[in-house]
């Protein structure tokens, strides 16, 4: 499963690779090496997320899954995101795929599709959905006893993670439906309610998971203490997560416009000099009769 999945990420890591290349060629200033290297970033994530030991770990370890789900929703998406990946994705592929894909923009009943999904009340009403759902004890183990579920719920958590951090990054060349400001306090509430579901994790008396309870302790810890852990990495890190980009959106708010320098401003013809005094005087006593 894991060389299929690295196998599988190899397809939009080279489409992306060749699009960003041909496309840079033509406006360098959209597509600069920080975004190549961001989306790839991206694609290293989920590698690393569903192909990696971590993904053995978290059938044994409450809070390595939780690790998983962190990954998934929180890093993973905006990375891909920040690679602006829509345009690179489609020059990437070969031209009489492309030709085939490319009328498909136009269509108006898939354009409205897009523009409901990268609307932020879906966006956040995703992430709070995978969040709790997948969180509910009935959900949770059916992915953890049924690898097909289980791949159902990393799908659902990395669709969310896109839809949410769509209208944070906004990435070229979409548009943005609200107010920049409007993602202040769209982030902020995302992490109220994950902290309200970290602190139950956290402060729970009783485990939540009887799977991880069938299990032997590693390390010697309980799957209460656990269940803990994961729910502390579910509270710091991920609240982290939110904050710092809504920090950014408001310091970029509040800071004042950079004044347009000399350079910058619109060239306009110096006014010619005025003739000194003396020729002046001059041409118009010569002009006189």
């Amino acid at each position: 499963m894991r060389l299929g999945a690295a196998t599988a990420l190899l397809l939009p890591a080279s489409l992306y690779v060749r699009g960003w290349r041909d496309l840079r060629a033509r406006v360098p200033e959209r597509l600069p090496p920080w975004r190549l290297a961001a989306f790839l970033g991206g694609l290293a994530v989920l590698l690393a997320a569903i192909a990696s030991p971590l993904d053995g770990l978290a059938e044994r370890l409450l809070r390595a899954h939780m690790a998983q789900h962190m990954l998934l929703l929180m890093v993973a998406p905006p990375l891909l995101l920040l690679g602006c990946p829509q345009l690179p994705l489609l020059r990437g592929l070969p031209a009489w795929l492309r030709s085939r894909v490319a009328p498909l923009q136009s269509n108006v009943a898939l354009r409205r599709i897009g523009e409901t999904a990268a609307h932020p009340l879906v966006g956040w009403t995703a992430l709070a959905a995978a969040t709790w759902g997948w969180h509910l004890p009935a959900a949770f183990e059916l992915a953890l006893r049924d690898d097909a579920w289980h791949a159902v719920e990393h799908a659902c958590f990395l669709a969310a993670g896109l839809l949410f951090w769509w209208p944070v990054v906004q990435p070229w060349p979409s548009r943005p439906r609200w107010p920049r400001w409007t993602m202040i306090p769209y982030l902020l509430l995302a992490d109220f309610q994950n902290t309200a579901l970290a602190a139950l994790l956290t402060f729970s008396d009783r485990v939540l998971y009887p799977f991880y309870a069938e299990l032997p302790g590693v390390n010697g810890a309980s799957a209460l203490d656990d269940q803990s852990a994961a729910g502390v990495l579910m509270w710091v890190p991920m609240s982290i997560l939110y904050l710092v980009p809504a920090g950014v959106i408001t310091l970029r708010l509040l800071s004042p416009r950079r004044p347009i320098t000399r350079s910058a401003r619109p060239f306009r013809s110096a006014p010619a000099p005025p003739p000194p005094p003396g020729r002046a005087r001059s041409r118009t006593s010569a002009a006189a009769p």
